[in-house]
């Protein structure tokens, strides 16, 4: 087995999601993990497959032929390893430009290394402007300190809450 990564985008519509399962199954490909949203009236996401590597070619020809999507896919060569230590970060605050690249940025700095990461803005109650939600999942060393990593996240602005808590 050989695994793939798949990306979709198009016109949200119904069945977009059964096309590419369907596609997936008819090349004895097994579905190991996805995650899809809609965003500006489009639909998008990802998904891993395993496919026998007799299929491998023959399903991204057929994935690359589906109407109204575009699809994009890449052959994982290696696994990787499971990461050893995880963290959920959670971030909440008054939204602003630059937001996502000051917090990349911080997580850069201690040199960590983003597993997952999920953003919406969504209008703050009693105030009606926007607030910034984050969660972002990342990869830690054994050892690493979570207070100085917390404490840098809040330094980006004083409305900023952060919460950090070991993924179980």
């Amino acid at each position: 087995m050989q695994s793939l990564v798949i990306t979709i985008m198009g016109k949200d519509k119904p069945g977009l999601v059964d096309t590419v399962a369907k596609c997936v199954y008819q090349h004895s490909g097994n579905w190991q993990g996805s995650s899809f949203a809609h965003m500006a009236g489009l639909f998008t996401g990802f998904v891993e497959v395993h496919v026998p590597e007799d299929q491998h070619d023959k399903l991204v020809k057929a994935l690359n032929a589906l109407p109204d999507l575009t699809v994009q896919s890449v052959s994982a060569t290696t696994q990787s390893s499971p990461f050893s230590d995880t963290l959920i970060v959670e971030v909440m605050g008054n939204d602003k430009p630059g937001i996502v690249q000051e917090l990349t940025s911080i997580l850069n700095q201690f040199n960590l290394n983003i597993v997952s990461f999920d953003s919406h803005c969504e209008s703050a109650p009693n105030w009606g402007s926007l607030m910034f939600k984050a969660k972002t999942v990342i990869a830690v060393p054994d050892s690493f300190d979570n207070s100085a990593l917390k404490t840098s996240l809040e330094g980006i602005a004083n409305d900023l809450v952060v919460d950090i808590t070991p993924r179980l």
